[in-house]
């Protein structure tokens, strides 16, 4: 992989896993899934085993061609000297919940690295974003106020955990941070995309005495939740975008930490880019179609692919000049790991205040 391949946007191959709490039909994202006999829980787009589409490495899985990608593609901050780098930085999900999933968290890298390094070593951090939601969707994040260790650890025991956790009602083009060690479950009735850290380490402490399709139950995780979990300050919860206008795009700006940073992108005129050369992005359609170009049309390198709703894109760092042309009103989410001082100076440069920007990025 250390030879140089032509520069183009490339899209990724899903992979469709089972869940418990899944569902049978994939709408709005995969119209196309709507008779399915497992019930599906999660899309995994960015997952290490998920394979380029097209491009110069489609058949390739993500996390063989990442551990030797040219700089030209991955961005300077993925310099890997000469050792492989790590895993591929974030994993991207559609999640499709037809139920309430397990009451969980999920650990820090420091508890990660410590006890689940055949899992990756890494924490867990993530955001949901609300695609679609019905009346009456939730999700549950963080402790109530004076739930202490002893208080919740009681409940688990008693079934009545949900008890002790914020309830926040869903609507599309909602956003719910999740940082490591906060408690959280889904309700049914909403598709939401999670952008995460590469982890899939999850600790359950309860799972409403649920069975699976051979009659066992699922396990449960209660002693490492217990380490791990958050007693404190509550983090999680709803994240209040700042909004800037480009190229006139409607640019929502949710976060930026040390992990990933989220943006919405929505627009009904074509939009031009030029990469940035310190990181990659990842574009994830959401809703709309059209084209995606790159290069000049005359010269060599030029190309264009089609887009539609549910893929996700890899854009190099160092594409140079690439379109999206929309044949109807798009909604794609950019994803990417920031450098957060260069970040907060773009925003500032923006026009977002200097206390909003503050709240965008979470150090």
């Amino acid at each position: 992989m250390k030879k140089e391949f032509p520069l183009r946007p490339s899209r990724l191959e899903p992979i469709f896993v089972p869940r418990i709490w899944g569902t049978q039909t994939l709408a709005p994202l995969f119209s196309e899934k709507n008779k399915l006999s497992d019930a599906v829980g999660e899309v995994w787009l960015t997952g290490n085993d998920c394979k380029f589409a097209d491009g110069p490495f489609a058949g390739y899985k993500l996390n063989d061609v990442w551990r030797d990608m040219a700089l030209d593609w991955t961005g300077a901050l993925f310099q890997a000297d000469e050792k492989p780098r790590a895993s591929f930085p974030l994993l991207v999900k559609f999640l499709f919940p037809a139920d309430k999933l397990s009451i969980q968290v999920h650990p820090h890298d420091d508890y990660a690295h410590k006890h689940e390094l055949a899992s990756g070593g890494t924490g867990k951090t993530e955001i949901w974003y609300a695609i679609s939601a019905q009346s009456e969707s939730d999700v549950f994040v963080g402790l109530k106020p004076g739930v202490t260790r002893q208080v919740f650890r009681r409940a688990i025991d008693e079934g009545t955990v949900e008890n002790c956790l914020n309830r926040l009602p869903v609507s599309a083009g909602d956003a719910i941070f999740v940082p490591a060690g906060t408690a959280h479950t889904i309700g049914a009735g909403s598709v939401l995309c999670e952008i995460q850290q590469n982890s899939d380490v999850t600790y359950r402490v309860f799972d409403y005495n649920r069975r699976q399709k051979d009659g066992t139950i699922r396990a449960l995780h209660i002693n490492k939740a217990m380490d791990v979990m958050n007693f404190d300050r509550q983090r999680g919860g709803k994240v209040e975008p700042a909004r800037t206008s480009a190229q006139g795009a409607e640019v929502s700006h949710f976060i930026a930490n040390k992990y990933f940073a989220l943006e919405k992108w929505q627009f009904t005129k074509p939009i031009d880019w030029n990469s940035n050369q310190v990181h990659f992005d990842l574009w994830i359609v959401t809703a709309g179609k059209g084209r995606i170009t790159w290069g000049e049309k005359s010269a060599e390198g030029h190309g264009e692919a089609e887009y539609h709703p549910g893929e996700v894109w890899f854009v190099p760092a160092v594409q140079g000049s690439w379109r999206i042309e929309p044949a109807a009103r798009t909604t794609m989410l950019r994803a990417f790991v920031p450098d957060l001082a260069r970040y907060s100076a773009h925003l500032s440069k923006l026009g977002i205040s200097e206390d909003a920007v503050a709240q965008i990025v979470k150090r």
